[in-house]
């Protein structure tokens, strides 16, 4: 008995995704070639793989066995596959991200992206945007992944996705008369400007009462109840709410997330990499 991968392949799909016609859409074939692989692997294992629940499908208890060896043996064969197709690429890259993207998401680009390029290096930073940017254009990164505004946009930008600034606070500590007790990141980014001056306008006292060096660090002092701070919407986290008060103040601009390459020509590694990250990250 011999199995094709295309069959197991297009197995695996249809118990994943819970009929044919889904299948078909997501391997790009007609529902038609769906059922004539289910039906020839039938036919060679000679047994019933699926059972039908109406419009439903589910494996049967042979169909469960072999799920779990076709997982295996398509995931062998794709990696084989990925590894005899591996580019001559060859270079380092050095890239940066801010703490705001997934670790588990950037990770997986950039160990595919090693895989598929084994004879490529890759140097990994995270830090603050702004920090990023500053090595950008010093030449110590490669690529980076930043938070900008839109009236920081360049034309060769990359835009992964769009994220709105939002004014949070602990629930039990709301701020809701009087001064106010900012909490920013520091010098050097723009959520500081933009909070002090959206207050400002507001005619909004506030004092500093705590700067950080990251979203972490912001997070947990407000969780603390020490003040109010901006956070981009994708890094809030915990039992943090929107700052009720902020109602009464006009909206703070949106921030986006872009794929950047440092001045010049990129190299080809880096050109490469950036076209990875947008494929994977953008929104």
């Amino acid at each position: 008995m011999q199995l094709d991968i295309e069959s197991l392949r297009t197995f695996i799909a249809v118990i994943d995704l819970g009929g044919m016609t889904r299948a078909a859409e997501s391997l790009e074939v007609s529902q038609s070639a769906v059922s004539w692989k289910i039906k020839r692997l039938e036919e060679k294992v000679g047994r019933d793989l699926l059972i039908r629940e109406g419009h439903s499908l589910r494996p049967s208890r042979d169909g469960r066995e072999l799920l779990h060896y076709a997982r295996a043996m398509v995931g062998t064969h794709d990696e084989a596959v990925r590894r005899l197709e591996s580019s001559e690429l060859t270079g380092t890259v050095k890239v940066g991200t801010p703490e705001e993207i997934s670790a588990e998401r950037i990770c997986a680009v950039l160990s595919r992206f090693n895989r598929i390029h084994p004879k490529t290096s890759i140097e990994f930073f995270v830090d603050r945007s702004f920090r990023l940017s500053s090595m950008l254009a010093l030449s110590e990164l490669d690529v980076a992944v930043l938070q900008v505004l839109e009236n920081n946009l360049r034309p060769e930008d990359k835009i992964l996705w769009t994220d709105p600034l939002i004014w949070v606070c602990a629930p039990d500590c709301a701020y809701e008369e009087g001064p106010v007790p900012l909490i920013t990141f520091g010098e050097g980014g723009f959520y500081r400007p933009l909070a002090q001056q959206a207050l400002t306008n507001a005619g909004i006292p506030f004092t500093i009462t705590f700067s950080g060096p990251s979203a972490a660090s912001v997070i947990g002092a407000a969780e603390a109840g020490l003040g109010v701070a901006v956070l981009a919407e994708c890094s809030v986290r915990g039992d943090l709410i929107r700052w009720p008060r902020a109602e009464s103040i006009p909206p703070l601009p949106d921030s986006m997330y872009v794929a950047r390459a440092a001045a010049g020509e990129p190299s080809v590694v880096a050109t490469e990499l950036i076209s990875d990250i947008v494929s994977e990250l953008q929104a």
